[in-house]
């Protein structure tokens, strides 16, 4: 995801950017090692729910011992961190080392506590997957802009900002959709989850909600900034590979019942916000041909 934002729409639209590309590197590492160190923590934690809900699957405690899982938590964690010191300092912002201390204290939380919270959970990993795209704005762009570029690096940023929030609703759902095919081994613990708390219809019915905001917002975006300006090709892309599964998820939401059902529909939002990711590059190089 980052790599397509440098790569297919930063580079293209010429704007001074902040980032070399070893220091873009650190930020790709950093991101990379504190997600996969809040992986590991939350497997941690999640061992006897695990073993409820896909027992085939647990890795932590049959492959790895807790002692190993948690030392490879810090390594993951501490190194990751460390990426964002060093890049932090070398865009004269030390400050903004803070950021990568407050995720990785966030994953830890989540794994240890706020997963248990109806909704809350669910609004924390979402935000953090949003924030994935929002930091690069914050390192690539802000140090970057001053007044007589700001009208240019700041549509810049909000088109970064647009997809953030594209990414905060759909995972949203899908957190809440995991919750649902998760609902017995979460029960079991004594979790209260959004379809522990309101029931697995009811949840069904507000996740078939959410997902209709970003398809009724994609396809009013797709009419004024796509089809207006003659941008047939980014206009295709977003039709057939993100609009269309979205209107085709929001059915199988409104009709699921089993647990593969909802299986089904993770899997699908996991595919909408990756091709959703890469309309960007689309759409971009799109503005470049037709101008």
């Amino acid at each position: 995801m980052q790599l397509t934002f440098r790569f297919g729409y930063l580079e293209l639209i010429n704007i001074p950017l902040s980032l070399f590309y070893w220091q873009y590197s650190l930020l790709i590492m950093a991101t990379v090692l504190i997600a996969a160190g809040g992986y590991v923590i939350n497997d941690i934690f999640d061992q006897e729910t695990d073993y409820e809900n896909k027992s085939k699957k647990v890795i932590i405690g049959t492959i790895i011992p807790e002692s190993k899982a948690y030392t490879l938590y810090a390594a993951l964690t501490i190194t990751g961190v460390a990426c964002g010191f060093v890049l932090a300092n070398s865009v004269g912002h030390p400050n903004f080392a803070v950021l990568f201390v407050l995720i990785a204290t966030i994953l830890y939380f989540y794994a240890s506590s706020l997963k248990q919270i109806a909704v809350v959970g669910n609004i924390v990993v979402a935000a953090l997957l949003a924030f994935s795209v929002i930091i690069i704005g914050i390192f690539d762009i802000y140090p970057n802009t001053f007044d007589i570029n700001r009208a240019q690096m700041s549509l810049a940023f909000s088109i970064l900002f647009d997809y953030a929030k594209f990414a905060f609703i759909i995972n949203l759902v899908r957190e809440i959709i995991k919750d649902i095919e998760d609902i017995d081994g979460d029960n079991m613990q004594g979790m209260r989850t959004l379809p522990i708390v309101f029931g697995t219809a009811k949840t069904t019915k507000i996740a078939f909600a959410l997902i209709l905001l970003p398809t009724l917002y994609l396809l009013y975006y797709a009419k004024t900034n796509l089809f207006d300006y003659d941008l047939f090709y980014g206009l295709a892309y977003v039709l057939v590979l993100v609009i269309a599964p979205l209107l085709f998820c929001a059915i199988r939401i409104w009709n699921a019942k089993e647990k593969a059902d909802f299986h089904f529909i993770s899997i699908l939002l996991k595919g909408i916000i990756f091709f959703g990711i890469l309309s960007i590059a689309v759409i971009t190089l799109n503005i470049k041909h037709h101008a």
